[in-house]
């Protein structure tokens, strides 16, 4: 069992003060970290919280999870490691091709 949990379906005026005052009910907070969008800087409604052991993060899990924080109920599980994506090359931006024969017009 891993010590970071992701949080989703945080309400998007919820801090991440708010977050650790609800998650030390279950034991020690580590870090909080909401996720905002890059362009506005509002919360894009997930984050994570790391609790300082395996037992208190399970147990934050069980207090936690499909319960009501800020009139939405709240998703706590484990957080899971993220995917590498692949980056893809990007097109050629040097004309028009024909699509038959990849040939430039």
């Amino acid at each position: 069992m891993g010590r970071r949990l992701y949080v989703g379906n945080i309400p998007f005026q919820a801090s991440e003060d708010d977050l650790k005052e609800l998650f030390s009910k279950a034991g020690e907070v580590a870090s909080t970290k909401l996720i905002k969008d890059a362009a506005t800087g509002r919360s894009r409604g997930f984050g994570f919280v790391e609790m300082n052991s395996d037992a208190e993060a399970q147990k934050a899990i069980e207090m936690f999870n499909d319960t009501s924080f800020i009139d939405r109920n709240i998703v706590v599980n484990e957080a899971r490691p993220q995917d590498k994506k692949e980056r893809t090359p990007s097109r050629d931006k040097g004309g028009f091709r024909d699509r038959g024969s990849g040939e430039r017009r």
